[in-house]
């Protein structure tokens, strides 16, 4: 099967390759490959979730390499590999049929990659193809473009190289019919340009969906029906005429912590007067505790749909009160604590050189983060015990969303030179912990004297939506993210939106509904940004005493290696003598960083000496290096010295220099000539006053 989008030809291929999974595809753009697989195996008992995982792996030898390091096997995935798993994962959650708990894997694999077209649209098609063509009932393909925003012209699919000149990098995946995620960062774009990119792209969504349609009734898999648990009668009615009233009591406590203990009590009572004998139970549990979350789910909507009420009491657009608390961390460079209602950040701004960067390899090459964000959710945020280690999938998530809605405001680098490390510690959470790390971000960056142009804030939209009526929340609560149809996340200022991720779980979302959500969003970030700049209102002038200074000097790149020397002896040399930190650029940019101002000036004297070329007719001062009986040697750049013969040194005649000097002292001299071996002819003389006439 073929497909044209974006002047582009996508082609689907099925029944060579993987032939005992439930489906399987493998998806070409030029000289791109992805490959997909398309799994399941019956739930676990008492599953009451879908089991559902998604791997996406890029493997270095589709562009003919091996990964770095000793072993040579590919092994836990990295950053980018991680964030592409859950852009597949979250379009495809909401076209699963309530009540399928079987486990389901998809994994995808780049097996081969040009360079120019990107694998990670291609990827989402690829499992929405393998999962139509299997008996596993998805209950209608989806597919997915990336939108670019080049010279006032949307583009579709665009080329790695033309994203280097984009100002918007928009991932877009939804069915025929609908938009289902939206992953979108962009330098400022308007909320009307916004909506053009996603109307642009659902067009072209459309028609890899009908594609996959039509390929999936001439080829797929009867779908298996068979393990859908439906919910049995009479259950719901049970536990309505149980739960009903005190519930509607317990969803309208305000306090997170107090209604979620409140809420358990109501289920343990519920459980035990459904089942009053453990030994013989009348209901599964798991269906119990099913039919109960759907109740509220009812409750909480009906009471947000006809009262225009949320549970902790606020209107629907109103904002959870707001503290600032700038320059909490007395030794860190730079530090916020932002809280919002009951959720807190706690963000951390460290400065350092080109040593700090993160550095990462992909299928693109090797390269470095010169700023990142690193977010952190330990389990007490919530009042829990947990495991800590590594990060998960959501936090890696949610870090990359806070770091590129901020990194249109970190300064070019020739303007501050510093690598910028920002971590988000999440104290405190009940809904939208990543717009808290925008915002926390954002004050410790201006805390630490980051000289940002524009502030953004950042706000969570909520929707809930039956039939034709809907009402749109701001700044969600966690429960109403998670019993709600939409979690719409927008970052920006007063005039544009540097990021928005969209995750829809039901179809009927309309254009004019986006609309009216992102000028909501407008409006509540624009509340946020004036609380949090009446605290801060513009970076601060000077530094943290505990950041590193830098400065930063340019370089012939034909000097490179004289900086370095031999086996790197002269930048080590460097290094040790004035005890700063010296990172060199191939383009001959060389960054000096130290606590030590005088360090920073010797190592630039040093390095201006080393890399300067020598000038016939400058005067010079620079340090005897020997004496000999014809003149002496003078050093007068590092590396660089030249003979001042005997005749040169004074406007009499001298008998001995080692009367009149000695090594190590400084000495001032005129460089007369350079002959071709590169030897200098230097002189004293030269610089004295005339000698007066004989008598």
């Amino acid at each position: 099967m073929k497909v044209h989008v974006g002047g582009k030809e996508i082609s689907f291929e099925t029944g060579r390759i993987a032939r005992q999974s439930n489906g399987s595809v493998l998806v070409r753009c030029g000289d791109t490959m992805v490959f997909t697989s398309a799994c399941s195996a019956p739930a676990a008992a008492g599953a009451d979730f879908l089991g559902l995982r998604v791997d996406y792996q890029e493997n270095f030898s589709s562009i003919g390499k091996t990964i770095s390091g000793f072993i040579k096997r590919q092994g836990r995935p990295n950053e980018k590999e991680i964030l592409v798993s859950r852009l597949i994962d979250r379009p495809l959650r909401p076209l699963f049929p309530e009540g399928y708990y079987d486990d389901v894997q998809v994994l995808s694999y780049v097996w081969s990659y040009d360079g120019v077209h990107a694998p990670e649209p291609l990827a989402i098609c690829a499992a929405s193809a393998a999962l139509a063509l299997s008996d596993i009932p998805m209950t209608k393909p989806l597919a997915a473009v990336r939108v670019g925003f080049i010279n006032n012209q949307f583009i579709i699919n665009p080329t790695i190289e033309e994203m280097k000149s984009s100002l918007l990098d928009l991932m877009l995946a939804g069915s025929s019919d609908a938009i289902l995620m939206i992953e979108g960062y962009c330098d400022f774009l308007t909320e009307e340009q916004v909506l053009n990119a996603i109307e642009t792209g659902h067009k072209a969504i459309r028609e890899i969906c009908l594609a996959i349609q039509k390929w999936q009734q001439e080829l797929g898999k009867p779908k298996n029906l068979k393990s859908i648990v439906k919910d049995p009668e009479g259950l719901l009615e049970e536990i309505e005429a149980v739960c009903l009233a005190p519930l509607s009591e317990v969803l309208r406590i305000s306090k997170k912590q107090e209604r979620e203990e409140a809420q358990e009590r109501v289920k343990d009572e519920l459980v035990a007067k459904l089942n009053p004998t453990s030994n013989d139970p009348r209901w599964d549990p798991a269906l119990i505790y099913k039919a109960f979350k759907a109740l509220c789910s009812r409750i909480m909507r009906k009471m947000i749909l006809e009262e225009k009420r949320r549970s902790d009491g606020r209107g629907t657009e109103e904002i959870r009160p707001i503290h600032v608390e700038p320059s909490l961390l007395p030794r860190s460079h730079g530090s916020a604590l932002f809280t919002r209602g009951e959720t807190q950040a706690l963000a951390v701004c460290t400065l350092g050189g080109e040593g700090m960067a993160q550095r990462y390899e992909n299928l693109d090459g090797e390269s470095t983060h010169r700023f990142y964000l690193q977010y952190f959710f330990p389990p007490f945020s919530v009042g829990e015990v947990g495991r800590i280690g590594a990060p998960g999938r959501r936090e890696v998530g949610h870090g990359k969303l806070a770091e590129r809605a901020l990194k249109a405001v970190v300064p070019k680098r020739d303007k501050f030179p510093y690598t910028i490390r920002l971590e988000s510690n999440i104290t405190e959470s009940n809904g939208s912990s990543s717009m808290a790390s925008v915002c926390g971000g954002c004050i410790a960056l201006m805390d630490a004297g980051v000289p940002i142009e524009r502030p953004v804030s950042g706000i969570a939209m909520g929707l809930i939506l039956e039939g034709d009526r809907y009402t749109i929340l701001s700044d969600i609560l966690g429960m109403e993210d998670a019993l709600g149809d939409m979690d719409f996340k927008v970052t920006g200022d007063h005039e544009g939106i540097t990021a928005f991720q969209m995750d829809i779980k039901v179809e009927g979302i309309t254009h004019d509904i986006m609309r009216a959500a992102l000028e909501q969003a407008r409006r509540g970030r624009i509340l946020i940004l004036e609380k949090m700049l009446a605290v801060c209102p513009t970076p601060r002038k000077e530094m943290s005493i505990y950041a590193p200074r830098i400065e930063t000097l340019m370089i012939k790149p034909s000097k490179i290696a004289v900086v370095i020397g031999p086996g790197g002896k002269q930048i080590r040399a460097i290094i040790e003598e004035t005890g700063v930190e010296v990172d060199i650029d191939d383009d001959g940019r060389v960054s000096i960083a130290s606590s030590d101002l005088k360090g920073i000036e010797r190592a630039k004297s040093i390095i201006i000496g080393l890399t300067a070329d020598v000038e016939i007719g400058r005067v010079y001062t620079g340090k005897i290096t020997s004496i000999v009986p014809f003149g002496l040697f003078v050093e007068i750049l590092p590396g660089k010295e030249g003979l001042c013969h005997i005749s040169e040194y004074d406007n009499t005649r001298i008998a001995d220099l080692n009367q009149h000097v000695k090594v190590g002292e400084q000495i001032s001299v005129k460089v007369l000539d350079i002959n071709e071996r590169g030897q200098l002819k230097l002189s004293r003389k030269a610089i004295l006053p005339s000698a007066p006439p004989a008598a």
